[in-house]
């Protein structure tokens, strides 16, 4: 693991690990779209949550248990709360541009596209939903 770091998240200590240059990459891309709203769509936005949580770790014995499967992350994270707060320090420490503030901003930007899209999809499911104009037929 790469540059480990400890931290400590609601009285518990934690473990963060650097990613490698291509995680890193597929962090960038993937996390911020998998976490726009979609409906039904839970299990992209889940997946990226594992293996960003599988760069944490907590020290067992002297030695670091790396959260990689969810019922590690359960054992070891007892509040979504922490979670969240975990991903967010993670994304943090790998991507320098974050520390700065800029998470709030790039947050902000995805949170009014997500609503715009949203927006869009209900639009058109409302058009497809709403009864047909003209005449009703007769067959």
């Amino acid at each position: 693991m790469i540059e480990p770091k400890k931290i400590t998240i609601d009285g518990k200590e934690y473990i963060l690990h650097k990613f490698p240059a291509t995680i890193g990459r597929e962090f960038m891309i993937r996390y911020p779209l998998s976490n726009i709203p979609k409906i039904g769509k839970y299990a992209e936005s889940e997946e990226m949550m594992l293996k960003l949580m599988s760069y944490v770790g907590v020290e067992i014995n002297g030695n670091t248990l790396l959260l990689s499967t969810k019922d590690l992350i359960d054992n070891h994270v007892l509040k979504a709360t922490t979670l969240v707060k975990l991903e967010k320090e993670m994304l943090t420490y790998n991507f320098d541009f974050l520390e700065n503030g800029d998470l709030a901003a790039i947050l902000s930007q995805v949170e009014e596209q997500a609503g715009e899209k949203i927006t869009k999809m209900l639009t058109a499911l409302s058009a497809s939903l709403s009864p047909q104009a003209g005449q009703p037929s007769e067959s």
